[in-house]
């Protein structure tokens, strides 16, 4: 179902905030799947060899909230300022106020996606936003765990054969 108002922020019957919070929910689901799969991955798959700053090696960062006293000024500014090229590259919420975009419309034409009729783009989004709303809620889950215990899942080895 494309459309969940819980709350009835939609009342006011205006197109344009709603153009607004779809695009907003769109994109906070796309950091999220991003986020998520971030939180996850360096725990199964391993970190990246080699140095992070002159003192400090990415094997040597923690995984999850315990990385941010590890990373260093620099590191932060570089995160901020590639997020701000992202969002300066995407047209800056052009898709979000803008009337030459669609809600969640960033530019990027990933291939295999953009293509087919208005039912499959219509399914694709309907996915989009369900999966987007799951990992809102995994990753804000993930963090509140980690702050309670330390860990966003617990001991691996408690998984595991």
């Amino acid at each position: 179902d494309l459309f969940w108002d819980p709350v009835g922020f939609t009342k006011d019957g205006s197109a344009e905030n709603f153009k607004r919070r779809r695009s907003v929910e769109l994109k906070h689901g796309r950091i999220a799947m991003l986020a998520t799969m971030g939180y996850i991955t360096p725990e199964v798959a391993g970190k990246f060899g080699g140095l992070c700053a002159a003192d400090l090696e990415f094997k040597a960062i923690p995984n999850g909230l315990a990385a941010l006293d590890v990373v260093p000024f620099l590191g932060w500014v570089q995160i901020f300022a590639y997020c701000g090229a992202i969002e300066y590259s995407a047209g800056l919420g052009e898709d979000a106020w803008g009337q030459s975009k669609a809600p969640g419309d960033m530019g990027w034409k990933p291939p295999f996606f953009t293509g087919g009729t208005e039912e499959q783009k219509s399914r694709r989004l309907a996915v989009e936003l369900a999966n987007g709303r799951l990992a809102m809620m995994a990753i804000i889950g993930m963090f509140f765990q980690d702050g309670l215990t330390g860990s966003a899942w617990g001991d691996w080895a408690n998984y595991t054969d």
